[in-house]
Order: C-alpha cells, then sequence, then structure tokens
C-alpha cells in the first residue's frame, strides 16, 4: 500500500508541473485584479475571488498577456444579481441547444454499430468514433466565452454545494459552476473518444455461440440457436438454470468454464463470435467436422483494450492536475475514494454473508461455486418456468415497434396516469440493439431518450425483457430529470447510481408488469436476501475494478500480459478476503469476468452505490404512492449525492438499513 501511495504522489507531482506549466498569470495580478474588483462585487466577494483564481489557473499564454487577463476579469465580472441570473438563464438556453444537437448527431453517427439493422462496414465504425462536439470545449476558450462562465459561476467544493440547502437558483449556479474546471486540447478528446468507441464495439462483438461448447463428454448441451454475449447473457444463463436439476447444474459449470477462458485469454479466437467449430472449454480443445484442429489464444486483446483506456486518461490527467480516479470519485460521484472504499468493505465483511450462503446452499443442496455469486433463488421468477415466460414476451414484444407502444401501458400498471403515463412514454424511443441494451439520456427538451434493447428475430425472449424494463427505469428518470426540473443545469441526477436505483427498482416489478403475482408469503423476506446477495457480488467487482486501476496508476508503464496478470492475481485476493470464507473455495477468478471494465472504466462501482439507494428508497416508498413519489424525487435534479438522498427519503446515505434489515430476517 505504501508502494501505491508513493507512486501517486510522484505522478500528481509531476501532473502539476505539467498544468503549472500552462499558467500564464503571477500572484500579483492575480491579486491586483481581486483587489480592483472587490469594491464592485459587494457581497459576492468570495465567489469573485475564487472566479478570478480559476480564470487565472485556466489561462494560457495564447489568451493574452497578464494585461488582457485583468482588463477582461474587470470587464466581464457581474455583480448586480438580477443581470447574473439573466446572463446564467441565457447560458443555460445556448447549451441546451447545444448540447442537444451534439447529442442527436453523435446518435446518428453512431446508428449503425449500436442498433441491429444489418451488417456493419468499415465506415459505419469510422462515423462512429467521430466526436463532433470534441472541440467545443477548447472552442469556448478561444472565444472566451468559459472565461465568462468561469468567472462568474466558479466551481465550489462538495461541502460548499451541500450547505446550499434548498436554494435551488444556487444549486443550479454552482453546476454551471462544475463545466470549466479544466482544459484538454481537442485532439486528446477526440482520440479519448475513439478508443471508447473501439472498447465499445470489442465488447458489443463478443458473442459466443452456445451450440457449439461441448461437455467433458463431448456432448452438445446448448441450444444450436443459442448466441450469448459476455458477460452479461453468459451470467444470465447461470441464473437461468437454478431451477434446472443435473442439466442446469451442467451448463452452469460449462458456461463459468468459458468465462475463466475468457479472464485468461485463452479462450480461442476462432470461437468468439463465430459458431463454425465445436469448442470444449473444459480442455479448450476446438473441432471441425469432430477433428482437432490448431488454434490461437486470444491472447492479450481484452487487457490491450483495458491498458488503451489507461493510457488515454493518463494523457488527460496532464491537463487536469489529478488522475481518472480523483475525477471519477470525486468529481462525478462526488463521493470520496475512501468513503466508498470502506463502504464496501463494510458490506463484504458482515458475519451475515455466511449464514446467507449457509441458507444458499442448503436451498441447492451441495457446497458453494463460485458462480453462485448470481445465485437467483431468492426471486419469484426462479421458480417459474422460464419457457413460458419466453413465451409471453415474444408475443407481447416481436419487435420493438411493439415495446414502444406499450410502454404508457407499462407506466399505468406502476400506478401513473394515463395522461402522465403518456406524457413520458411519447418522450421516448424504443431500438433494437446489436448489444445487450442500454439506455441513451435526452439532453434537450424536445429530443427523446432512447431505449435499446436485444430483440431477436423470433421476439424479446425473458431476459430481453427483464433488461428492457431496467432500462426503462433509467428512460423514465431521465425524462423527468430533463423535462420538469425547474432548471435545465439541473438536469439529471448526482451520479449514475442514481439512475441506476430506478432501474433496478422497475426491474424487480418486472413480473408484476406481466401480470404475474407472487403469492410467495416469505416475498419480503426473499427480496431481502435477494437484494443483500445481489449487493455482496457487485460490491466485490467494484472492489476489483478500483484496485486494477489503482495497480495501473502505481505501474504506469505496464503492457498488456502484466494487466492480465494483475488483474487475475488482484482478483484472487479479493476473492481470498471477501468470498473464500462463505464459499470454502480460493484462487476464483470471476469477479474479472465483468465487460463493463474494458468498455466503461470504473462504472462497477455504481451499480453498487445504486443497490444501496434503492434499498433505502424502496424502503421509503414501501407505503407511499409510488408513482407520484418517483416523479417528486427525480425532480430533485442533480444536487450531490447526501444532499439527495436526505431531500428524497430523509435518511443518509448507507449500508446500515440493508444490514440490520438482513439480521432481522435471519433471526
Amino acid at each position: 500500500m505504501k508502494k501505491i501511495t508513493t507512486s501517486f504522489s510522484i505522478i500528481l507531482f509531476f501532473m502539476m508541473i505539467h498544468v503549472n506549466a500552462f499558467a500564464a498569470i503571477s500572484p500579483k495580478t492575480i491579486q491586483s485584479t481581486v483587489d480592483e474588483l472587490t469594491l464592485k462585487a459587494g457581497n459576492h466577494k468570495e465567489y469573485m475571488e475564487k472566479g478570478v483564481r480559476q480564470v487565472a489557473r485556466l489561462w494560457q499564454d495564447k489568451d493574452g498577456n497578464e494585461k488582457a487577463f485583468k482588463t477582461f476579469c474587470l470587464d466581464h465580472f457581474i455583480s448586480d444579481p438580477n443581470e447574473k441570473e439573466t446572463v446564467f438563464l441565457k447560458i443555460s438556453n445556448y447549451l441546451e441547444a447545444i448540447y442537444g444537437n451534439f447529442s442527436e448527431m453523435r446518435t446518428s453517427l453512431g446508428w449503425n454499430v449500436t442498433i441491429d439493422n444489418g451488417p456493419l462496414h468499415s465506415i459505419d465504425q469510422r462515423f462512429a468514433a467521430y466526436s463532433p462536439s470534441s472541440h467545443l470545449s477548447e472552442d469556448f476558450y478561444t472565444n472566451k466565452i468559459a472565461f465568462i462562465i468561469a468567472l462568474n459561476f466558479p466551481e465550489l467544493s462538495l461541502k460548499e454545494k451541500e450547505a446550499l440547502g434548498n436554494d435551488r437558483k444556487a444549486w443550479a449556479y454552482a453546476r454551471l459552476g462544475d463545466i470549466y474546471t479544466q482544459r484538454v486540447p481537442s485532439e486528446v478528446m477526440q482520440k479519448r473518444a475513439q478508443i471508447s468507441n473501439d472498447a465499445d464495439m470489442y465488447i458489443a462483438g463478443y458473442n459466443i455461440y452456445m451450440g457449439s461448447l461441448l461437455n467433458p463428454k463431448g456432448q452438445q448441451i446448448f441450444p444450436n440457436d443459442m448466441i450469448l454475449l459476455s458477460h452479461w447473457n453468459l451470467r444470465d444463463e447461470i441464473k437461468a438454470n437454478y431451477n434446472k436439476g443435473k442439466t442446469g447444474l451442467e451448463k452452469q459449470r460449462t458456461v463459468y468454464e468459458v468465462m475463466k477462458r475468457i479472464i485468461s485469454q485463452e479462450i480461442p479466437k476462432e470461437v468468439i463470435n463465430s459458431g463454425k467449430y465445436e469448442w470444449n472449454p473444459y480442455n479448450n480443445s476446438v473441432f471441425e467436422n469432430r477433428t482437432e484442429i490448431h488454434v490461437s489464444p486470444e491472447s492479450t486483446v481484452r487487457y490491450q483494450k483495458m491498458l488503451n483506456n489507461f493510457n488515454i486518461m493518463q494523457e488527460i490527467d496532464k491537463y487536469t492536475g489529478n488522475t481518472f480516479i480523483d475525477r471519477k470519485f470525486d468529481n462525478d460521484m462526488e463521493v470520496a475514494l475512501d468513503d466508498v472504499v470502506k463502504l464496501f468493505d463494510e458490506f463484504l465483511s458482515a458475519p451475515e454473508l455466511k449464514q446467507v450462503g449457509k441458507m444458499i446452499s442448503k436451498r441447492l443442496g451441495r457446497k458453494l461455486e463460485a458462480y453462485d455469486i448470481w445465485y437467483d433463488g431468492f426471486k419469484a421468477r426462479s421458480s417459474l418456468d422460464e419457457t413460458k415466460l419466453n413465451e409471453q414476451t415474444r408475443s407481447l414484444y416481436p419487435d420493438a415497434q411493439a415495446l414502444e407502444k406499450d410502454l404508457p401501458n407499462i407506466l399505468v400498471k406502476l400506478g401513473f396516469t394515463p395522461d402522465r403515463a403518456s406524457y413520458l412514454a411519447e418522450k421516448i424511443a424504443v431500438d433494437p440493439a446489436r448489444g445487450s441494451g442500454h439506455a441513451l439520456g435526452a439532453t434537450m427538451r424536445g429530443e427523446r431518450s432512447r431505449l435499446r434493447t436485444r430483440i431477436p428475430s423470433e421476439g424479446m425472449d425473458y431476459k430481453g425483457y427483464n433488461i428492457a424494463i431496467h432500462e426503462f427505469g433509467h428512460n423514465v428518470e431521465q425524462t423527468i430529470s430533463l423535462y420538469d426540473v425547474d432548471y435545465y443545469m439541473l438536469n439529471g441526477v448526482p451520479n449514475t447510481s442514481f439512475t441506476e436505483a430506478l432501474a433496478f427498482v422497475f426491474q424487480k416489478r418486472d413480473l408484476e408488469i406481466l401480470g404475474i403475482t407472487d403469492n410467495n408469503p416469505d416475498k419480503q423476506v426473499m427480496d431481502v436476501l435477494d437484494k443483500v446477495w445481489s449487493m455482496y457480488e457487485i460490491c466485490g467487482v467494484s472492489m476489483l475494478d478500483i484496485s486494477v486501476w489503482k495497480w495501473l496508476y502505481a505501474h504506469p508503464d505496464a503492457n498488456a500480459e502484466q494487466l492480465r496478470n494483475a488483474v487475475i492475481s488482484l482478483s484472487k485476493e479479493i476473492w481470498n478476503k471477501y468470498y473464500s470464507p462463505v464459499f470454502g473455495i480460493k484462487d476464483q477468478t470471476i469477479l474479472a469476468i465483468y465487460s463493463h471494465m474494458i468498455g466503461y472504466p470504473l462504472y462497477l462501482s455504481a451499480y453498487a452505490f445504486g443497490q444501496i439507494i434503492e434499498f433505502q428508497l424502496e424502503g421509503y416508498l414501501q407505503d407511499k404512492d409510488f408513482a407520484t413519489e418517483v416523479e417528486r424525487i427525480y425532480r430533485l435534479g442533480r444536487l450531490t449525492p447526501n444532499a439527495w438522498i436526505m431531500q428524497a427519503t430523509g435518511s443518509p446515505l448507507s449500508v446500515n438499513p440493508m444490514l440490520e434489515t438482513v439480521r432481522k430476517v435471519l433471526k
């Protein structure tokens, strides 16, 4: 740990030297500018001084000399509160138009690589990788718009934001102040967009043709037409086989063998996104017409994609003065990394997890195996025939248009009035996705958010429907928090955890929407156990994600092979600390299978936080009008996490409610 801390210090020192190399304004000029503006600032001296110092930090030689800097500040600082509000509202309108139209451009440019509408061509990927907004930030520094915003709406610290209370206008000003706090060259941002798109494409095309898999006896055990995306669909196939006896157990073990080969990169390149050959993942042999053939392992491709993400983030670090880890937690999540790790460690170390593990082992009638981190037997659907569920969802939703048409009906079933259901649903479009699906939010009023989900030619199966309801929860949040907030600058939620929370709340009600009621008297108990076990899984994965990025910063010159070995080693280390005491087995690598680590760096913590928030939301919503409260809560917009959860539920963010509830359940 000391080595990592020391490495961080060295890295940050050199980053600060790089950043300060751009500074063109002396402390003397900054102070004289502050002194001259003091009389003009009136009661806003503190904000004025923040603004001047922020502009000075961002100012470069090409923006003008020290005299030009001082003149700029004296000419553009707004001291009159009414004028400031007028300017703020104008800026908000301009930014909404810019962000919204750029968003529509990105949607159009990425359409063919995202939507399942036929074969891809190299030109599709090149357009999808192009970022039309990559020059926006630098343009706004060049024409001084960024400096006007930074001067009059400076960045506030987390502590200062949380002292704003219920002053909505002050919160909106603070969010405008978050925009221009760093200056990254457009070519670097364009490069980041290309690398991110490359990782997305890699994940979106990582399908396993299950009909080509062989068990240890050389037998086919999956349907010919089953194609599963890693890791999402592979995980869901494990979940789907918990009530299938020995056949289900064999399928689960086979899927886990596939996962281990992906993690180790021993998986043959020839079986990725192809069903041409038969593959036995147990001994890693590949056959063509029952004759074993020579193949090549994927080797380190997976980890090179991760390394590409790290390298571009390192390049951005030079212009921000901090690390990607800092930006992700301090700036994006607005929760300190140490607090996140402490929260996850507190949960993962809870002694109650051993009791839950024993309960699952007893229900399964066998010892726990590593993939049982996804045990799905506490859910109502685990006792239902998935074949019948598939028939029902395929009949209801043969294509994307059928699901889009049914969105208002789904909302009415969840308690929304017909008028509000129509209002929300008309602002959401459904698209058939190449990948597992996602929710793409709108960024200006008049634009529709998009629900992307995989819909095979025979119609949407239950797995796809379950994911679609999750994504629909995102879309509802995206719509309410854009169209119904009082200030555009407050649109959205504190961080991605808060949209995940509503997505989980919706997903939990998927059977209810289908008209299937759970009459189990132990339903509440089962729900608690399910949430606790799900939280157990995602907290460990999040800890691995964080540990990998800490390792990368401690080993900035690592190659893909070294990263692969580190990920495998760290996954075993975290498993042995938090899971081995419950599972009774050591050195498992399963935590490293998550595709988010390649395509969405440091995103996994959002799911863990999302589950904490969901638990608190569910507890709060239990005796409330569901639709009314969902709308009230998500109109709060983008406050800080602590301010949002307090205003939403009246309680601070904590894992204690979940742990206290599971203690009661276990008693």
